[in-house]
This record gives C-alpha cells, sequence and structure tokens, in this order.
C-alpha cells in the first residue's frame, strides 16, 4: 500500500525560491519535486533515510 504524500505550508525566501525553480528545470522537475529530491539526498547523507526494510541507506558510517 503506497502512503500518502503529506501536505504542508512552507514559505521561502523569493531568492531562494527563483534558484529552485531555475534549479528544478535545469533538471526538469517541477519545484515540489525539485525540493523532496534535495531533502531525500540530504537525510540519506546525514544517515538519517531509512530504507524499505529499516536498514539506513547511503550516508556516512
Amino acid at each position: 500500500m503506497k502512503e500518502e504524500k503529506k501536505r504542508f505550508l512552507l514559505r521561502l525566501d523569493p531568492r531562494l525560491y527563483r534558484v529552485l525553480e531555475k534549479w528544478a528545470q535545469d533538471e526538469l522537475r517541477s519545484v515540489n519535486a525539485q525540493i523532496e529530491y534535495l531533502l531525500k539526498e540530504a537525510a540519506k547523507k546525514a544517515g538519517r533515510w531509512k530504507d524499505a526494510d529499516g536498514g539506513e541507506t547511503g550516508g556516512e558510517p
């Protein structure tokens, strides 16, 4: 069963939004998908993202 995505309001500095918007266009993503991608990558790098089996994916050992 696929979990429904959580919705919430996010306030951003307009300059940061413009940067994200351009970055997302460069990678053929929506701004929302780009933010989600960047946050997931940061969580993996920090060792906080768990895979489906509960193990860590990516990050420092």
